[in-house]
């Protein structure tokens, strides 16, 4: 039997719930609420994390890639998955099976998916993509139409959804710009619900979280959250302010052991290159986690780790699997003790958006990083 990893991603999965019930309590009632679990629930385990947000009352749920609904499904997971990405061809007949709601953005596939619905005795629900100044995946307006007019024409097909997204919605000096983008999606929409079938008007959807907090207006049918069920507003100091309002708990913490305590004389060099030489007899930990953890390497000689409930710094070039910091003022601490890279230890606190702000990215990325390069245990009363 393998033994358990020195490091490991630990995801609280009461915090993802309260932080689901939470942005819930933000939007009314008639408002559907889409929890985005891709990239793997932002690096903490998706079957895991839609776990927790359906048992809060999810009932939506948006993935990237096909493969990730199919996992949900096998799962268990009920209610409507949309898949994001839209779909490869090869992943059409899976997806209808699988009773998964595509985004679709061109004619080319609509035929096959169509052919199979049929076949397999089923209706469809399709999601079209508006591209509104993203400059990513969706249709250009004037073209959304006769999109709309063809999944209406289509048997098994159905008009499910209309949505966009927000560039820039997290950017303070653009909400003039958000506001004109999401009256022109109000525009397009509602000339596409015309072209839908008799009786269904498609859901509307373009606010994502920072949108969500920063522009209730354009809650319409359902808003689809991501970084803040997770515990992380948006950047802009507005959504950041709500946050705390709302009492957001991040989720995921990235935990070690100390692997060896050793003393070191002024004048010695740590790590590759010597990027650091101490300068007075130094305690040094070895802690057995690096960028192959998902650790930024650019972040050596930026950043401090969690030991004994006080903030120590990292010093030196973190390696592929081990970094060192200084505990020249924690004589207690010893081998095997924890070590906190991200979350909580005592009083003091790292988050995922502290560590971005050391080397110029986004808590999205930390989180993706540190969930896709360790293994995951689950914390909670939800935790099996």
């Amino acid at each position: 039997m393998a033994s358990d990893p020195y490091s490991n991603v630990v995801v609280d999965l009461d915090a993802l719930r309260g932080n689901f019930l939470a942005v819930r309590r933000l939007v009314a009632p008639a408002v559907r609420l889409m929890a985005v679990v891709k990239a793997d629930a932002y690096g903490h385990g998706l079957v895991a994390a839609a776990g927790a947000f359906a048992r809060a009352g999810a009932d939506c749920f948006g993935v990237a890639e096909v493969e990730e609904g199919v996992r949900l499904r096998q799962a268990g997971i009920a209610g409507e998955i949309v898949v994001l990405l839209g779909l490869p061809p090869q992943g059409i007949a899976e997806a209808v099976a699988r009773e998964l709601s595509p985004v679709v953005f061109q004619r080319a596939l609509l035929d096959q998916l169509s052919r199979q619905a049929v076949i397999q005795g089923k209706v469809v629900g399709v999601h079209l993509k508006l591209d509104l100044g993203m400059g990513r995946l969706g249709v250009e307006p004037a073209a959304a139409g006769e999109l709309a007019a063809a999944i209406a024409s289509l048997p098994g097909l159905r008009l499910a959804g209309v949505l966009a997204h927000f560039p820039l919605a997290d950017d303070p000096g653009a909400t003039e710009l958000c506001r004109e983008q999401w009256e022109r999606f109000q525009r397009v929409a509602a000339a596409l619900q015309n072209n839908g079938q008799a009786g269904e008007r498609p859901l509307l959807h373009m606010a994502n979280s920072a949108a969500l907090f920063r522009f209730p207006e354009t809650h319409a049918d359902m808003v689809r959250p991501g970084i803040s069920l997770y515990g992380y507003p948006p950047a802009d100091p507005a959504p950041v302010a709500v946050g705390q309002e709302l009492n957001l708990r991040p989720a995921m913490s990235l935990c070690s052991r100390v692997l060896q305590v050793k003393e070191l004389p002024a004048g010695r060099g740590i790590s590759y290159g010597h990027r650091f030489i101490t300068t007075r007899p130094t305690r040094l930990a070895v802690l057995p986690l690096g960028y192959a953890h998902g650790y930024p390497r650019a972040l050596s000689d930026r950043a401090e780790v969690l030991i004994a409930g006080r903030r120590v710094p990292l010093r030196g070039t973190i390696c592929m699997n081990a970094c060192m910091a200084d505990i020249t003022e924690l004589p207690e601490v010893a081998v095997g003790d924890e070590v906190v890279f991200l979350g909580g230890q005592g009083e003091e606190f790292i988050g995922a958006d502290e560590l971005a702000a050391r080397h110029d990215t986004i808590s999205y990325e930390v989180l993706c990083r540190f969930g896709a390069a360790n293994r995951h245990r689950f914390v909670g009363d939800e935790a099996v």
